[in-house]
């Protein structure tokens, strides 16, 4: 067959529509990470501040009664 070497590659429209919606997921959800998510490293550093504050102003209260 001569026309062998012009035909080219069979798609599916529905595969593609699915493969592009995937891409667009991915960039939304790591744009979305930078925007507002914090690593697991920031939030325990914010607890560990949250809970020496916590111990140092119970450490500053003064005795029922007192």
């Amino acid at each position: 067959m001569r026309y062998a070497e012009a035909m080219s590659e069979i798609v599916n429209l529905n595969h593609a529509r699915k493969r592009i919606a995937r891409a667009a997921a991915t960039a939304e959800a790591t744009a979305n990470r930078l925007k507002h998510g914090r690593t697991a490293t920031e939030k325990a550093n914010d607890r560990r501040a949250e809970a020496r504050r916590k111990a140092l102003l119970d450490g500053a209260k003064r005795p029922p009664g007192a």
